[in-house]
């Protein structure tokens, strides 16, 4: 049964409070007996006073695992409608976990700073003050919960699941969590997942049906099989003894270094980073075209701007006129939605400057300082950093002259640029002096798949001519 179902039935019931992040919507009903207990929800337990039990939230799509980065509540602390209880690390980004409503967080289940897999519990909300000291050893029980139909209108009891001997599935993190905290091999359940998958529903429906599970120790492993061919006793001595041979003790001096090291564990986003770089760098074939551009126009058209615009600023207007020029080397035929490398405490994050072809320099301008300061501050909404057509990295800031950046699937291109350096260049006009120019390096990665070395020169060439006659990008 989707979370959206879930939402509609219980639009249905009386009573009902929420739990919400940015972007998106949890039900904590009391009343909604019939969600699902593989969606994100609450559930109450009748041995304690009225509370609710908050659980870890998928908060992307592809979300199956989430780091809780800090508490913003502390226990017995009370909190109110926008107030952000707990802020968590995605496999995307850090997002906050705001309320909707208020209540007093009663107990705090995970601490944060270690991997949790979604649906885990990590809270306890109560409405009265009195309530809190109930919870002072709190333990989550997982009971089970009826799973509803697909169909809205029909709601019936599935049948139960039954467990398949010498048949083993593949299980939902949240399922193999539940099924490690009790000992239990599920593997041999019948999942209703995709692919036969197990999923939490069918392991919280087995345990209440009562099924049958081998515990993890009783688990049978294969043993290959050893055939003993019968030696010769006297042949076999006789083997052994050429076959060894004495070795000299060589006295090896131990050194030991001074200072200690802390091991860091990388954040979600880092891992993520990592693993998506990784498959790009393996599966994209990245090819390069590098140009030298003269930013001395550019330098002299800024000083006449009335307000302060950046040379970056006009590097993105001018990239995306020609993604609009040549639109092999744009993601998407639609629209040009540039991203822009922003580097974060927590990792690089790519923000979004949406139909950027139709802005002028100074909206770029504004907006790409609002998304910056924004995605430092960990406040990007997930449409904000998710997508976009074509990416640009800059690390002329840096001092860094130039690199060559990863692309980022699934776009086709990535443009890596480098800082202005003033360099001494042959003159072209009739008196044969040298002049000193400001020439910044731009290089293309491109995937070979989809875009090929003409069309990418293509590119740079008319990238350059925006560059080098900057009032083309007035217009």
């Amino acid at each position: 049964m989707t979370l959206t179902r879930c939402l509609l039935l219980s639009a249905r019931q009386p009573s009902r409070r929420w739990l919400v992040s940015k972007s998106l919507t949890y039900n904590i009903s009391n009343n909604c007996g019939r969600c699902s207990s593989v969606s994100s929800g609450i559930r109450s337990l009748s041995s304690y006073p009225p509370h609710e039990v908050v659980e870890m939230p998928a908060l992307s799509p592809t979300m199956e695992m989430g780091t809780i980065s800090s508490w913003k509540v502390e226990e017995g602390g009370s909190f109110g409608p926008g107030d952000v209880l707990a802020e968590i690390e995605t496999d995307k980004a850090t997002m906050d976990f705001e309320a909707q409503d208020e209540g007093i967080l009663a107990r705090i289940l995970h601490p944060g700073m270690e991997e949790i897999p979604v649906g885990t519990p990590i809270g306890i909300v109560v409405e009265e003050e009195s309530d809190v000291s109930a919870f002072a050893n709190y333990q989550v029980v997982v009971a089970a919960v009826a799973v509803a139909e697909e169909e809205v209108t029909t709601i019936a009891a599935p049948a139960a699941v039954q467990r398949q001997v010498g048949v083993e599935h593949v299980l939902s993190p949240a399922a193999r969590h539940i099924s490690q905290s009790k000992g239990l091999d599920a593997t041999g359940l019948a999942g209703t997942g995709k692919g036969g998958r197990v999923t939490k529903g069918d392991l919280l429906q087995a345990l209440a049906s009562g099924v049958s599970m081998p515990t993890l120790s009783q688990t049978p492993t294969t043993t290959a099989t050893t055939t003993t061919i019968p030696v010769p006793v006297q042949a076999a001595h006789t083997a052994v003894a050429a076959a060894v041979v004495p070795v000299k003790a060589v006295p090896v001096e131990m050194i030991m270094t001074e200072g200690s090291f802390e091991d860091v564990p990388n954040n979600n986003m880092r891992k993520v980073i990592a693993k998506r770089l990784t498959e790009s760098k393996s599966t994209v074939p990245h090819f390069y075209t590098t140009v030298q551009i003269p930013l001395d126009e550019v330098l002299k058209l800024r000083k006449t701007f009335p307000v302060k615009i950046s040379v970056n600023d006009v590097i993105v207007r001018a990239a995306a006129l020609a993604l609009r020029d040549v639109p092999e080397v744009n993601q998407s035929e639609d629209n040009i939605d540039v991203s822009i490398a922003v580097a974060t405490p927590g990792g690089l994050i790519t923000p979004i400057v949406p139909n950027t072809h139709t802005l002028g320099l100074h909206q770029i301008s504004t907006k790409i300082t609002d998304l910056a300061t924004r995605a430092r501050e960990n406040k990007l909404k997930p449409e904000e950093y998710q997508g976009g057509t074509f990416c640009i990295s800059n690390l002329g800031m840096f001092g860094i002259t130039e690199f060559s950046a990863v692309i980022n699937p699934p776009q086709a291109a990535i443009l890596a640029v480098g800082g202005g350096i003033p360099t001494i260049v042959p003159s072209k006009d009739q008196k044969n002096k040298p002049q000193l120019q400001t020439l910044m390096t731009a290089r293309l990665s491109a995937d070979r798949s989809v875009v090929d070395e003409p069309t990418a020169s293509l590119f740079l060439q008319i990238f350059r001519r925006y560059l080098t006659n900057p009032e083309l990008l007035l217009l």
